[in-house]
């Protein structure tokens, strides 16, 4: 009996000490010419996206994909100009029959551009662009961050963080199990929208800027570096509020976590 359970705990040990596949690794590189002013789009599914400044008017796009059991061969990269000739279009497919444009994913099957757990492939992406790019870019596992443009930026993923800044250009971003770190500006009359569930809400601005706000969250507090006329009563967790000379609306929301109007 005793020699049993001897043998029964070193085969358990064994078990415990099998090493864990390791992670491997492979990479891909494109370059293309984006138009002046013009917006790179990026579609991911399972991975990070960052965005950082590059130099002239060219796109340098650097994909890395990662696996433990998954085979890399069933996940493709394309970049491409968009229709129009001044867009550039980037994208990450599990499936051989997706496409993605301008607008996002497209395929015959709505299940053929999920990810598939049982093929863990993650494909991370570093993007370099012109100053002056507009971002249009999405992922469903992973974080987000854009830096380095002065256009304007639409950033979302999923369950991840989402940083986002533009010295000049009006920035929205969204997420689900994450927090929300944006710069904006407020110098047009359009709307701005930053949502999250679980997570807090940052949104940098400068010194006078203007918008009607609209700011709620559930368990956690709001805050502001501007001065606000409160619209209504004062709720600690819901605010409707005019900032300077009030404009554009800019609305915040969030479930658990707090809500922040910081001054650059």
């Amino acid at each position: 009996m005793k020699t049993n359970l001897l043998l029964g705990a070193v085969f358990a040990g064994a078990l415990l000490a099998a090493p864990v596949a390791a992670q491997e690794s492979t990479t891909w590189n494109w370059k293309g010419t984006l138009g002046n002013g013009r917006t790179v789009y990026l579609r991911n599914v399972n991975g990070a996206v960052r965005f950082e400044q590059g130099s002239g008017n060219t796109v340098e796009v650097r994909a890395e994909k990662r696996w433990r059991r998954g085979d890399p061969d069933d996940v493709r990269i394309e970049a491409r100009q968009g229709a129009n000739g001044g867009d550039i279009i980037i994208c990450a497919f599990w499936n051989e029959r997706a496409t993605c444009d301008e607008d996002g994913y497209h395929s015959s099957n709505n299940n053929n551009n999920r990810w598939n757990d049982r093929n863990d492939v993650s494909v991370h992406f570093v993007v370099r662009i012109p100053a002056n790019a507009r971002v249009v870019a999405g992922t469903v596992n992973g974080e987000m961050v854009v830096d380095g443009t002065s256009g304007d930026v639409d950033a979302s993923t999923v369950n991840g963080d989402v940083e986002a800044r533009s010295t000049q250009g009006r920035v929205e971003a969204t997420t689900v199990n994450g927090s929300i770190t944006v710069r904006t500006s407020m110098k047009n009359s359009e709307d701005l929208k930053y949502s999250t569930v679980n997570g807090s809400i940052t949104i940098e601005m400068e010194e006078g800027a203007n918008a009607d706000v609209d700011l709620s969250t559930v368990n956690g507090r709001v805050s502001s570096d501007f001065p606000l006329t409160i619209d209504g009563r004062i709720n600690p967790r819901k605010i409707r509020a005019k900032m300077g000379s009030g404009g554009a609306r800019l609305r915040a929301s969030t479930v658990n976590g707090s809500i922040r109007l910081r001054k650059l």
